[in-house]
C-alpha cells in the first residue's frame, strides 16, 4: 500500500472533485460556473499531490510549452466566459501534457479483469495499438534531442 501524506490526501480530494466538476459542467451543457470551478480545484489538487515546485517543472518544461500554453489558455478562455472553445483548447492541452504517460495508463487498464477485455475487442485494440504506438514513437525521439 502506497502511504500518502496529508497534503497528498488533500489534493487527491481536490483533483477528484474537480475532474467530477468538470465532468457535471460539460454533462450540464457546458455550464461556464461548474467548468471554472472544476479546472481550479483540477490544477490546485495537482499541486497539491505532486508539490509545487514539481508542477512547475511539469508545466513549465521547454518542450512542453506549446501543451501548457494550451491548456492554461483553456483554462483561461472558460474562466472569462467561452466554455467550449476552453474545453476544446484544455483537452488538446492535455494530451500533448500527458501523452507520455497513456502507455503506462493503457498497460495499467488492460491488467483489469473487465476493462482489459474490453480493450482487447478488435476494433478497439487497433485503435489503442496505434495510438500507445505512436505516443512511444513520439516520447522516444524526444528523448532522443
Amino acid at each position: 500500500m502506497i502511504s500518502l501524506t496529508d497534503s497528498q490526501k488533500i489534493g487527491m480530494g481536490l483533483t477528484g472533485f474537480g475532474v467530477f466538476f468538470l465532468f457535471f459542467g460539460m454533462i450540464l451543457f457546458f455550464d461556464k460556473a461548474l467548468l471554472a470551478i472544476g479546472n481550479i480545484l483540477f490544477v490546485a489538487g495537482l499541486a497539491f499531490v505532486i508539490g509545487l515546485e514539481r508542477t512547475f517543472r511539469f508545466f513549465f518544461q521547454k518542450h512542453k510549452m506549446k501543451a501548457t500554453s494550451f491548456f492554461l489558455g483553456g483554462v483561461f478562455v472558460v474562466l472569462i466566459g467561452w466554455p467550449i472553445i476552453g474545453v476544446v483548447l484544455e483537452i488538446y492541452g492535455f494530451f500533448l501534457l500527458f501523452r507520455g504517460f497513456f502507455p503506462v495508463v493503457v498497460g495499467f487498464i488492460r491488467r483489469i479483469p473487465v476493462l482489459g477485455s474490453i480493450l482487447n475487442l478488435p476494433f478497439i485494440s487497433t485503435g489503442v495499438h496505434v495510438t500507445v504506438n505512436e505516443t512511444n514513437i513520439l516520447h522516444s525521439l524526444l528523448k532522443t534531442y
